[in-house]
């Protein structure tokens, strides 16, 4: 259960570090939807936008993974990590883009 939860804060640490290397004007500070409205407020950065797409979904994902953390893991769970890693690498490769 630990390993899981470690693995659920570096995924966040990832994607919060790799948003916050383009060198915004305000830095992402969290993965909640108001943490990340925020950023795209004082950014201006679209909801249309790919990278800001790819932030939410990681996030939503990393929500529910989160509340399926207490419960034994599962397939879904394993699933759900798995597209949380693909996500990660596309927001590494939208970041790369811009």
């Amino acid at each position: 259960m630990k390993s899981e939860f470690n693995n659920r804060i570096n995924a966040q640490r990832e994607v919060i570090s790799t948003i916050n290397k383009l060198g915004w004007n305000e830095e992402l500070l969290g993965l909640s939807s108001g943490g990340i409205a925020r950023w795209a407020l004082a950014n201006r950065i679209s909801m249309d936008d790919p990278l800001h797409t790819l932030v939410v979904r990681a996030a939503e994902k990393l929500f529910f993974l989160a509340n399926k953390s207490q419960e034994q893991i599962t397939d879904e769970y394993r699933n759900l990590s798995t597209e949380v890693t693909e996500l990660i690498l596309q927001i590494k490769k939208a970041a790369m883009a811009r």
